[in-house]
């Protein structure tokens, strides 16, 4: 009982020592060709089962909580943004993507709605109509486009890439993810402050193994999370940086963790560090 007791210890100090390596490594991605992120393990993942659930009990209670506050806070800044998007764009200032969301005991597979703030015009999902085949072939690869010509005031190349636009820059700024702390991590409670960012499913079968989708299907999608704070758009799928970065967090997954990505996403936001 007494060495059970010892290890289990060890195990712990160990996994928080790691996830402090992997976070100030992941600091310097954009800087750094040869970023080094330490990949999960098997090892890694067996964890307390009465710890993950006292985990993830205090989570949603923060999820809840904070989100209602600060729903409260910014409703009249975002009853604002929502005119201003009306006024250049007409048509709803709300856009629904469907993502995957925590798997069920039922469904592997559950599709959510996410809920934004409309950054592009109306038409948007018409990808062979609004893009050229090499902006084509760029989203089908990465999912996103450096330069995408579907945001709202987009005029003249640039445009996106350079936050020259409207859509461009409350992208950049993340305004266009604030209807998501009410409507799904407040109300309907299917994300969470902190987690891996909501995916489609061609997107997790085109990058990860099965094992690997499981796991990250295991947990809620987050507004933010290590992958965005750390790296944001200079991790990519190709460099399979940004898949490491996404199963490190669900690994290692802790309030200590959480806070440290919840600061580094508004220091991030304020100086745009990586935003596309």
């Amino acid at each position: 009982m007494e060495t059970n007791k010892n290890n289990s210890t060890e195990n712990q100090n160990q996994s928080i020592d790691l996830s402090e390596t992997a976070v100030s490594d992941a600091a310097t991605l954009g800087n750094s060709e040869s970023s080094i992120i330490s990949s999960y393990t098997v090892d890694d993942r067996k964890r307390s089962k009465i710890g993950l659930a006292i985990y993830s009990f205090f989570k949603r209670l923060f999820d809840f909580v904070s989100s209602l506050l600060v729903s409260i806070l910014l409703l009249i800044p975002m009853v604002i943004i929502g005119m201003i998007i009306v006024c250049k764009d007409k048509g709803s200032p709300f856009y629904k993507q469907k993502r995957l969301g925590k798997s069920t005991k039922k469904e592997l597979y559950h599709t959510i709605g996410i809920y934004k703030f409309r950054s592009m015009k109306k038409g948007a999902d018409n990808l062979e109509e609004m893009l050229t085949p090499e902006q084509l072939e760029e989203y089908r690869r990465e999912y996103k486009l450096k330069d995408d010509p579907r945001l709202i005031g987009y005029k003249n190349a640039g445009d996106g890439e350079n936050g020259r636009c409207f859509g461009a820059k409350i992208r950049q700024m993340s305004i266009d993810e604030l209807p998501q702390i009410f409507f799904n991590i407040c109300v309907l409670g299917n994300m969470s402050v902190v987690g891996p960012r909501p995916i489609l499913q061609q997107e997790l079968e085109e990058n990860y193994t099965e094992e690997e989708r499981k796991l990250i299907l295991s947990v809620k999608p987050g507004l933010t999370g290590y992958w965005q704070a750390y790296a944001r758009n200079n991790a990519t799928y190709e460099s399979g940086e940004r898949q490491k970065m996404e199963l490190y967090y669900i690994s290692h997954r802790s309030f200590w963790l959480d806070l440290k990505i919840i600061f580094k996403t508004v220091i991030s936001v304020i100086k745009r560090d990586g935003a596309e």
